[in-house]
């Protein structure tokens, strides 16, 4: 068993605490349905937020989804002038006999262009 990290993203239209934890349950589920992920999977999770979001951790969208036992944690990026906008990360560690080439990595909305070559 390896361990591996997928990383994805979204971004959301206001700074509003539906809008945050809606946006970041779809990067959640979508994260562990393209990998074929299960909780027990999971062994930790890092959201990060652009400065512009502080209506509400995104993990808790995460909490709701059934993480309970996964240790979440939520920071903030660095304020950089030209950065897109309202835009959620995550970065997943998790156990799996899958090779890093076979990680799907999870871009949605207008997070799309931050990597548009593996953006699906």
């Amino acid at each position: 068993m390896a361990v591996r990290a997928l990383r994805g993203a979204i971004q959301v239209d206001a700074d509003d605490r539906d809008q945050i934890l809606e946006a970041t349950a779809e990067l959640v589920a979508e994260v562990m349905s393209r990998n074929g992920l299960s909780t027990d999977d999971v062994i930790s999770v890092l959201f990060t937020a652009t400065p512009d979001i502080t209506a509400e951790f995104p993990a808790l969208a995460a909490r709701k989804l059934g993480f309970t036992d996964v240790p979440l944690m939520c920071a903030s990026e660095l304020d950089v002038p030209h950065a897109l906008p309202r835009v959620i990360r995550l970065m997943a560690h998790i156990e799996t006999d899958k090779p890093r080439s076979q990680m799907q990595h999870v871009y949605l909305r207008g997070a799309t262009v931050l990597r548009l070559d593996i953006a699906q």
